[in-house]
């Protein structure tokens, strides 16, 4: 990989990514990620750690024309219409496994690019044409851990690479409202997400960690992990001296934050 000089450092994305349906919707929350793909360097190519794929071990995606994945089923057949013909790079790939060498990273050409990847980036790069690589969350490793692997991936982003975490800080659909995205959100959903937001501006980066101490507003906005964890790599993979940005603040359907974060060098 080329390495870039400093002014050149990509930006760090964490984009909420909440309903696959968000692909075929003209709202506040996709009106903003176009905005947001405009104010973005050209990436060499793009790391998405997606909350979508889960293993037992992690694993990074290698195929050089990486299958369109619609991991999801009974909803509207424009989803499944929806086509984002982007290319792989095994030159990138091979680069992240050597980052993340002794977590034991393992390159994979079985899975491809989930609604976590597609969904945004079809707003973000509509045209396709940057190279997209997917990381997998090893279920078994505790939060710390993620974390750690973060740490690792900053040297990406002095050379082309753009990370990408997508997942959600809140994110419950037993008590997600399906008939009304735009429904008041629950008090804890807005505690939760208004506490995250605070400590990533205040580069609390063990609160978020352990994340579980905040209580009952943690329990219900983090029932499970998988979409929480890629929030902690974008914090590993970050500057404390960097510009801090929310592209996108909003709770769809009372219990999904779309909350979206960028770190930018503050040249940039």
């Amino acid at each position: 990989m080329h390495k870039t000089s400093g002014k050149e450092k990509m930006p760090l994305l964490f984009i909420g990514h909440g309903s696959p349906m968000n692909a075929v919707l003209i709202n506040d929350y996709t009106k903003s990620m176009s905005v947001l793909g405009t104010a973005l360097p050209r990436p060499a190519a793009i790391l998405v750690i997606s909350a979508h794929w889960l293993t037992n071990g992690t694993y990074i995606t290698s195929s050089d024309k990486p299958k369109q994945i619609y991991d999801f089923y009974g909803f509207p057949q424009e989803l499944y219409n929806i086509k984002y013909p982007c290319g792989g790079s095994l030159e990138a790939s091979v680069y992240i496994k050597n980052a993340l060498a002794r977590f034991g990273a393992e390159l994979s050409e079985e899975w491809g690019i989930d609604h976590a990847s597609w969904s945004v980036l079809k707003y973000i790069f509509p045209k396709a044409d940057v190279p997209v690589i997917e990381l997998s969350l090893d279920m078994k490793k505790p939060e710390k851990y993620h974390y750690e692997m973060g740490r690792e991936l900053r040297k990406l982003r002095e050379n082309g690479i753009l990370i990408i975490g997508s997942g959600d800080t809140v994110h419950n659909l037993r008590m997600m409202d399906f008939d009304d995205i735009n429904a008041k959100p629950y008090d804890w959903a807005i505690e939760f997400d208004k506490n995250i937001k605070t400590a990533i501006l205040n580069h609390d980066h063990e609160k978020i960690i352990d994340y579980k101490k905040m209580g009952k507003s943690a329990e219900l906005s983090v029932p499970s992990t998988e979409h929480y964890l890629p929030l902690l790599y974008v914090l590993g993979a970050s500057e404390n001296n960097e510009k801090i940005s929310f592209p996108h603040e909003s709770i769809q359907g009372k219990s999904i934050s779309m909350l979206c974060v960028k770190f930018e060098t503050m040249e940039q």
